[in-house]
């Protein structure tokens, strides 16, 4: 068992019983038009906090919302009708108390140049006249004294009924990632000439005095904690910088250790630490692409300026790395974010020494970070439960079927695994040697680790349930009338799209990103990859890190512009690390074909040699339905499911599969 992470620590006078906390993430979906909690919020909550996490620190809630007016329902707002967040409030601090965890809520000043223009009814505010992030041509309103006094007041009101509904303590959202008290912090976006602007000392006035305001409301040991920002990473305007060395506009790892003093004498009681903010979104949202423990160079450094517990999370999910950060005082607690969406269990199943049954969290964004800015209730890529636990758990079937499912990648894994807890009786068909699918090759970087996880998660996940697995076996339509199934899964993915249509291509040269990726081909140092999508430019930042002459042909206006969407902090990412190794990108170009020397292409009507040892044709993957049509018309109830019904990725492989699996 992991000694240190269990070990308890205080918070102000609040004794918390283990190191790890739940740290906040977005309530999208999880509010209701009164600004309360409602009843899937409440569920979401007491579902991690009977996962034995120690702290609870809840999702952004505004503190106002007359300012700033956001549409109803976005978010919780303790003001905005406050008998109605009092009683949400109540029955979710009493029901997380009655699991020994403790619950502190993040009350928000506001998103201020961050703001979603779509989501608000006002015009969007700021300290300064500063451009919109998401709408540069929207130029924000400044804030007046009286109306940044007005907001400094409403946290006097939102302490006071923090303590009344039984939280144990409040955490100020945020001098970090840009948000409207950051804005105040940085001097890029802060330009006033009032109390609130000047030096970096002035310019803290604003969250010192939210700090003196929740005091007065809640009393003065009343624990306060602040979401905290250490380095900005902000290269220019809605500009992140991927290197640790690259210029900064906003604030610099000098000015956040020397801001983390001025709030810890201040008399705030914790510093919840992270780096990054929206223009440089991929720190203060790591994607699959970061190093894990990411943030713990930079609070290994902050320890050494304050004594009041640091909280640290970033990509922390790996119970060793999460032990070693605390004994090396990198850190006094461990937040836990996304990998309390993919298991609520995280903690339990480390105390009890089960790290393998833990589902890790892949970085992929898709089911958290994009759903909240898709307008969508938050979830989880690969565990479609999270945010909807009481209504779409898995429960008993009330009659046993024989389920057959044909296809062990990722879908049929996670069908035959809910079809498994279901009660029913499965047997699980594969026609090669291994199980996995396309997970194998998207898996080969070293950047896609979590993938491998994941693919180890289900095999173990396989030998626990005692699946029936039947290895290298060809399903044919005899197979389906013999078994007598009452329910049959078609999960046979996908298979690379080819140009054989095109000349040259049956050159020894000329491969799929998966015969690279698997080992099948060595590539050249020159490569050429036709295909700007995700699995293409995966494909190029892979080769450029091992020394290659990438170049990435794309037919549209920009790459990685076609295919599901992909959230920005990942795209954004991807894209400033295939600048950094080197990779050319020509976009609006086509693939003509292919000749001795290399390709030659389509671009504006000219026509462009490029050289190339290796050609990689990376345009995409084709539905594998061949079977589905040979039996959709059985006896059997028949699913198709995955990419076999529609190409996407490893959430809608998930999610498909959950969907049907639980309700048979």
């Amino acid at each position: 068992m992991k000694t240190k992470i269990f070990e308890p620590i205080k918070i102000g006078n609040i004794e918390i019983k283990n190191r790890l906390v739940m740290e906040p993430m977005g309530l999208m979906g999880l509010a209701d038009r009164e600004g309360g909690f409602n009843q899937r919020a409440i569920d979401f909550y007491v579902e991690r906090a009977k996962g034995g996490v120690g702290l609870i620190i809840t999702g952004f809630t505004k503190v106002e919302n007359e300012i700033e007016q956001m549409k109803m329902p976005s978010f919780t707002c303790v003001t905005h009708n406050p008998t109605a967040f009092i009683n949400s409030a109540y029955e979710l601090t009493e029901r997380v108390h009655a699991y020994g965890t403790k619950i502190f809520l993040q009350v928000s000043a506001g998103l201020g140049r961050s703001a979603n223009p779509k989501l608000l009814v006002t015009k969007p505010i700021a300290p300064s006249a500063i451009p919109n992030f998401w709408d540069p041509s929207i130029t924000c309103r400044e804030l007046t004294t009286d109306e940044v006094e007005k907001i400094i007041s409403r946290f006097e009101e939102a302490g006071r009924i923090a303590k009344e509904t039984g939280f144990d303590g409040i955490e100020l959202h945020a001098v970090h990632e840009g948000y409207l008290a950051d804005q105040f912090a940085m001097s890029v976006f802060n330009r006033r000439t009032d109390k609130f602007g000047g030096s970096l000392k002035d310019r803290a006035t604003f969250p010192i005095e939210i700090l003196k305001a929740i005091r007065r409301g809640a009393g003065q040991d009343y624990p306060v904690t602040v979401r905290y920002g250490l380095r900005s990473f902000i290269k220019d305007w809605n500009q992140g910088g991927i290197d640790v060395d690259q210029p900064e506009i906003g604030r610099n790892f000098e000015e956040g250790l020397k801001l983390a003093k001025i709030l810890e004498e201040a008399g705030y009681d914790a510093l919840n630490a992270d780096v990054g903010s929206y223009d440089g979104w991929y720190w203060a949202h790591p994607p699959l692409y970061q190093e894990e423990g990411l943030y713990l160079p930079f609070t290994k450094e902050l320890k050494k300026v304050v004594n009041i517990p640091v909280i640290v999370a970033g990509k922390l999910g790996n119970p060793e790395l999460a032990e070693t950060a605390l004994n090396e005082n990198k850190a006094d607690m461990i937040g836990l974010a996304r990998p309390l969406l993919t298991d609520s269990e995280w903690p339990n199943k480390v105390k009890k020494g089960n790290e393998e049954n833990i589902r890790p969290c892949i970085g992929c964004h898709d089911g958290c970070l994009q759903r909240i800015f898709s307008h969508r209730p938050i979830s989880c890529g690969i565990n479609p439960a999270t945010g909807r636990e009481k209504i779409y758990g898995i429960e008993k079937a009330l009659e046993t079927k024989k389920v057959i499912i044909i296809g062990a990648g990722i879908a049929g894994l996670e069908a035959a695994r809910v079809s498994t807890l279901r009660g029913h009786e499965v047997a699980l068909y594969e026609k090669t040697n291994v199980i996995g699918g396309h997970i194998h090759e998207a898996s080969a970087p070293d950047f896609k680790m979590e993938d491998r996880r994941l693919l180890s998660w289900y095999e173990n996940e396989l030998k626990r349930l005692n699946i029936d697995v039947k290895m290298n076996t060809v399903v044919t339509p005899d197979i389906i009338k013999e078994s007598k199934a009452d329910v049959v899964i078609v999960a046979t993915g996908s298979n690379p799209v080819k140009l054989n249509f095109l000349p040259g291509m049956d050159k020894d040269n000329i491969c799929c990103a998966e015969d690279l990726l698997l080992g099948k081909k060595i590539a050249g140092n020159t490569v050429v990859i036709v295909g700007g999508g995700l699995v293409g430019c995966e494909t190029a930042l892979w080769l450029a890190q091992q020394g290659k002459d990438v170049t990435v042909v794309e037919g549209l206006g920009d790459v990685i512009a076609a295919g599901p969407t992909i959230n920005h902090a990942n795209k954004s990412m991807l894209k400033d690390l295939m600048e950094k190794y080197n990779v050319k990108i020509m976009t609006n170009t086509k693939l003509s074909g292919v000749n001795d020397e290399g390709v030659y292409l389509s671009q504006e009507n000219k026509n462009i040699t490029v050289p190339a040892e290796t050609i990689c044709i990376a345009v995409g993957y084709k539905s594998e339905t061949t079977l589905f049509h040979e039996i959709k018309n059985s006896d059997a109830v028949v699913h198709i499911i995955g990419d076999a019904a529609k190409v996407a990725n490893i959430m809608k492989a998930v999610w498909d599969a959950y969907e049907v699996a639980r309700n048979i």
